[in-house]
């Protein structure tokens, strides 16, 4: 396991919601899990307003709730992992963080 702050003065966190709804919006429909990690990393599922094309990810947690499978999580973060590693720094080994509540 990797600390999520690995040096003491890079502490600030990004956090990013999915599904990210309004208040209005009472369709209920299942997101897979594919979905909510693309949803996850986009920018306007984040909670500040950054360009993150202008950075890199030291270390990412997500962290899932409901019926999802822990294989398919694991795998479709290595696939995000794998597709945009240039945004994430490759002198941190297993930066990526998961957790399944159910």
């Amino acid at each position: 396991a990797v600390n999520m702050v690995p040096f003491p003065r890079l502490h600030f966190f990004m956090v990013g919601f999915a599904p990210l709804t309004s208040r209005g919006a009472y369709s209920f429909r299942a997101v897979t899990v594919p979905e909510l990690t693309q949803q996850m990393f986009d920018p306007k599922n984040m909670m500040a307003a950054s360009d993150f094309r202008n950075g890199r990810y030291l270390t990412c947690s997500a962290i899932f709730r409901g019926k999802v499978s822990m294989k398919e999580v694991e795998d479709q973060m290595r696939n995000v992992q794998n597709k945009n590693s240039s945004y994430f720094v490759e002198w941190i080994p297993n930066n990526v963080q998961t957790a399944l509540c159910s």
